[in-house]
């Protein structure tokens, strides 16, 4: 049976009752104020008194200070509620997140258990052997990346990352990187470009932006209908900062989305009746490795379909121009 009577102690209705409580109070105290004060001065012209010891404050100042006090008892009930949305939310978005990479480690552990018996209760070809191994592989390289965000994202909170900042090329490092790993993203096309032709050295930890890269490249992959995922990275200095672009041919970005997609636990497409992609923190460890680098992303998009671009903004001065 519903309880009807919960709707009642609903915080929203409780802040509005509180707010027109405090209203309706101070409307009466100064109305209770001004006619004692009437009062007060007729008694004392009938009585030819001298007003000026009996009135020792004006009227306007008594309301002045009772109001200043109301507003700031106003400005806290404003902040306490407001605290209070921001960690409903939070909890909603880490109640999300715990559902969602809870089915992203459930589906490749049930995964890897069923071919496991496969092996155990059948007799393989070789042929079915290599092929149930890769799809295994799949698995477990899925586990490891889970796993692996969610470790890297409490190395930067907790600023335990490592490794030193060292002064590289920005262009060669991130061609270097992907000359290396491009394994790890079959049937994509991926092209980098610097139109100036520029080298950009810049102080970095290699292996965090490193990090940043992968995440903006398996996010572009990751949320793409294409048969052939295509991204563009590209290298242009603006102004006094270096933008670093990742174009790419996904499923886009809704406006409503675009400031909320770096917060953590945040999931595109997720409400109470639909499911999303993704455990909610890649973004967010992006945002925070360009931070710690002295920058930050932006999203752009065109909205849904249109594909979605992804710029890392980094300082650029004259001294590191080669």
């Amino acid at each position: 049976m519903i309880d009807r009577t919960k709707w009642f102690f609903h915080p929203i209705l409780i802040f509005v009752f509180s707010i027109i409580a405090l209203a309706s109070s101070l409307t009466l105290y100064i109305y209770w104020y001004i006619e004692v004060s009437a009062g007060l001065a007729a008694i004392v012209e009938k009585s030819n008194l001298d007003a000026a010891q009996i009135f020792t404050s004006q009227t306007w100042v008594v309301i002045l200070v009772l109001s200043i006090l109301v507003a700031i008892i106003l400005l806290g009930i404003f902040i306490i509620f407001a605290y209070y949305q921001k960690s409903v939310r939070l909890y909603r978005m880490q109640h999300n997140f715990i559902n969602n990479f809870t089915h992203e480690l459930k589906t490749p552990v049930t995964s890897l258990n069923l071919y496991l018996e496969t092996f155990l209760q059948h007799e393989l070809s070789r042929e079915d052997q290599i092929k149930y191994l890769r799809f295994m592989l799949q698995d477990v390289k899925r586990l490891a990346d889970n796993t692996n965000r969610i470790l890297d994202l409490a190395r930067i909170e907790s600023k335990t990352f490592g490794g030193e900042f060292l002064e590289e090329n920005l262009v060669a490092v991130v061609t270097k990187f992907y000359d290396k790993n491009s394994h790890l993203f079959p049937d994509c096309e991926i092209a980098i470009h610097n139109p100036s032709g520029q080298a950009f050295p810049y102080l970095i930890n290699r292996s965090l932006f490193e990090m940043l890269v992968i995440n903006l490249i398996t996010n572009a992959i990751k949320y793409n209908r294409s048969d052939i995922p295509k991204i563009v990275i590209t290298f242009r200095p603006k102004k006094r900062k270096l933008h670093i672009s990742f174009e790419d041919s996904g499923i886009g970005i809704d406006k409503r989305d675009l400031k909320r997609i770096f917060k953590k636990f945040y999931q595109v497409g997720r409400s109470d009746n639909m499911t999303a992609k993704g455990s909610g923190i890649g973004l967010n460890l992006v945002q925070n490795i360009a931070k710690i680098h002295k920058g930050r992303v932006i999203a752009r998009s065109k909205g849904e379909g249109h594909g979605s671009v992804f710029t890392v903004q980094l300082p650029y001065k004259k001294k590191q121009e080669a």
